[in-house]
């Protein structure tokens, strides 16, 4: 064992040594080590005997005798016998027996500690080791059955949990029991987990005492009652859980497996009003404060940057304000109530009677349902809409913070969701997004929407707060307004970007429509030609002359430039915009004001354009509904 200097990188071995004719120290491979709760210089570390080090593992002390069972490992029988020296990595490849491998003390009281040992003893002190209580047998435990873990509760000086752990006996049932008197009695809380899957690790919560989580060789599970029902947590691989922490501060619960790294719940505080929130159709849970921050870059591209494989990275929670909720039921379409309700049937050997023409034009034309969350400030403007997982259980998405793009809408672009998932990666570096709101208050009302129609569901009251420094709060209204009115600029001048591309794709077809019309007169083709460098006129003067830009010239700032190098430059930070900055946005708003008449006039030409081409007969072009009299 070391201590390891994380400003530095230095380290120096702490791991406490015998005294001259003191017996040698059987380490276990997973020998407990805890930093005292009443004192963050004084750790503990167990052998065979519990020391104490008060400077950090500069020194220790022994506060214990041998606290096992002292059963010489090399007379226990292995496959129905007793092996020699000489058998195959008898003690190569094997812990040492007679060992502490749990160890817990009470945040309640300083001194009150719990061991565990791997020969079934549980041994407690409440003076720091100056006197010990020995607890060998435990209902419905096997004697000699490892001591996985023991914990010390947060909430009851004299509640503690301890879980068993037999595999090695060829038992591989879960053993989990909880005393209310310091260990004098024990009663079992195993409750209804699986028959098979031993327990490796308790944990319980800091604010609820009822909500436990248990480690297991086949995943996590939680309880809210106190491990009368437990619940597994879904989304792990199946894989042993040997160790559970508890992040207080975020209300992260972090699970050490065996074999797949560990992995991290972040804010499980909504587990802790499961007992009445499963109990509703649907439920809004309390939203916690949200950190309200501009996502950084310091490496450079997405979240791993460009330094290659030799960073690991894990990722962040999802950035924003998390909502989560709980349905009982699936929202289904027609045709999926359908499915199941004709599978229900044909298990019972009912007939599915084929469904009308009519049932099925329908379930054709149905809008799909949707869980839709609108977010609305103090005054109640609604500021996002976010449509969310539609699945039975728990769910939760992540709102950014941000108002929704402005960005010109196509037939391709997927709906604004909630973040989380992979939008994490991609909303924060290029993808389309609208102004951040300020810190304040805020709310978010969950509505069920069937057939177009929307059931309200619940709803929350939550606060955005700055995390950091940033722009001062007086000064941050006025920021936000003026991030609103770049918005509004944005959306427009985005859109007159699309306008104007359509219309070029608009005025290519038509052109080749006349050509291909027999009867056309030239006249059209000439007024074509005109509209096409009119409209590559407009489209220099807003995106770029592309004869000087192909030639590595420098081109003064378009007005499209302008707004988006506005927008790029002040969305993503929380400091006031620049004299810079303002100044580009009027110069492209003038310039907008004045371009968007004569876009208007050349349009109004292909209009009349379009209209004389379908009076010579031309095919169809987008933009025009043909003319049919019998």
């Amino acid at each position: 064992m070391v201590r390891y200097d994380r400003r530095t990188g230095e380290r120096i071995g702490i791991q406490p040594q015998p005294e001259p004719g003191e017996p040698a120290l059987r380490w276990h491979w997973d020998s407990p080590l805890i930093i005292s709760p009443h004192s963050h210089t004084r750790l503990y570390f167990g052998s065979q005997r519990l020391y104490r080090s008060d400077d950090r593992g500069d020194s220790w002390k022994a506060v214990s005798p041998d606290l096992s069972r002292q059963v010489d490992r090399n007379k226990l029988q292995m496959m129905g016998r007793v092996w020699s020296v000489d058998a195959v990595a008898k003690n190569t490849s094997t812990s040492f027996f007679g060992t502490i491998v749990a160890l817990s003390e009470s945040p309640k009281k300083e001194g009150l500690l719990y061991a565990g040992t791997d020969d079934g003893l549980i041994h407690a002190t409440e003076d720091g080791g100056a006197t010990w209580r020995k607890i060998e047998t435990f209902p419905g435990v096997p004697e000699m059955s490892f001591v996985s873990d023991v914990e010390a509760s947060r909430h009851d000086v004299n509640t503690v949990y301890a879980s068993f752990n037999n595999h090695k006996a060829g038992d591989f049932k879960p053993y989990l029991l909880k005393s209310a008197d310091g260990g004098k009695s024990w009663v079992s809380i195993a409750g209804n987990l699986p028959e098979r899957g031993s327990v490796w690790a308790i944990a319980e919560d800091h604010v609820n005492p009822g909500l436990l989580f248990a480690g297991t060789e086949f995943g996590a599970y939680f309880t809210v009652d106190g491990g009368k029902k437990w619940i597994k947590l879904p989304g792990l691989p199946t894989i042993p859980v040997r160790d559970i922490a508890i992040q207080r501060k975020e209300n992260d619960l972090v699970l050490a497996t065996f074999g797949r790294g560990f992995w991290v719940l972040d804010d499980y505080s909504p587990l802790r009003e499961a007992a009445k929130t499963v109990e509703q159709r649907v439920a809004l849970l309390p939203v916690p404060d949200a950190k309200l921050f501009v996502e950084a870059t310091p490496l450079g591209g997405g979240p791993r940057g460009a330094q290659g494989d030799a960073l690991y990275t894990a990722r962040n929670p999802a950035f924003g304000a998390s909502f989560t909720w709980f349905m009982q039921r699936e929202l289904r379409t027609l045709r999926q109530r359908r499915l199941a309700a004709e599978k229900a049937a044909a298990q019972k050997g009912q007939d599915t009677p084929y469904p009308s023409w009519d049932s099925l034009r329908v379930e054709e034309r149905e809008e799909p349902p949707a869980v839709v969350l609108t977010v609305s400030d103090e005054q109640g403007h609604v500021i996002r809409r976010l449509t969310g997982p539609t699945g039975a259980g728990f769910q939760r998405i992540a709102w950014d913070f941000r108002y929704p793009p402005v960005s010109p809408v196509t037939v391709l672009a997927a709906p604004a969701s909630g973040g989380g998932g992979d939008e994490e990666e991609a909303g924060g570096f290029g993808g389309p997004r609208g102004p951040m709101v300020t810190p304040g208050t805020y709310k978010v009302a969950l509505s069920l929407r069937q057939n177009g129609r929307e059931t309200p569901a619940g709803e929350q009251t939550f606060h955005a707060v700055p995390l950091g420094q940033g722009a001062p709060a007086a000064d941050r209204t006025a920021i936000a307004a003026f991030h609103l009115r770049t918005a509004e600029l944005q959306r427009a001048a985005l859109g007159t970007n699309a306008s104007l591309g359509e219309a070029e794709n608009r005025l290519g077809l038509l052109r080749r429509a006349i050509e291909a019309t027999p009867g056309a007169p030239a006249a059209l083709a000439d007024r074509g030609r005109t509209l096409t460098g009119r409209l590559r006129d407009l489209r220099s003067e807003l995106s770029g002359d592309p004869v000087i830009e192909s030639a590595q010239e420098p081109t003064p700032p378009t007005l499209l430039n302008r707004v988006q190098r506005v927008v790029g430059n002040t969305w993503s930070t929380t400091q006031a915009p620049t004299a810079t900055h303002r100044r580009n946005y009027e110069i492209a708003s003038q310039e907008l004001a004045a371009f968007l008449p004569r876009l208007q006039g050349v349009l109004d030409e292909l209009r009349k354009l379009e209209t004389d081409a379908e009076a010579a007969g031309a095919p169809w072009t987008p933009g025009r509904l043909p003319v049919w009299k019998p």
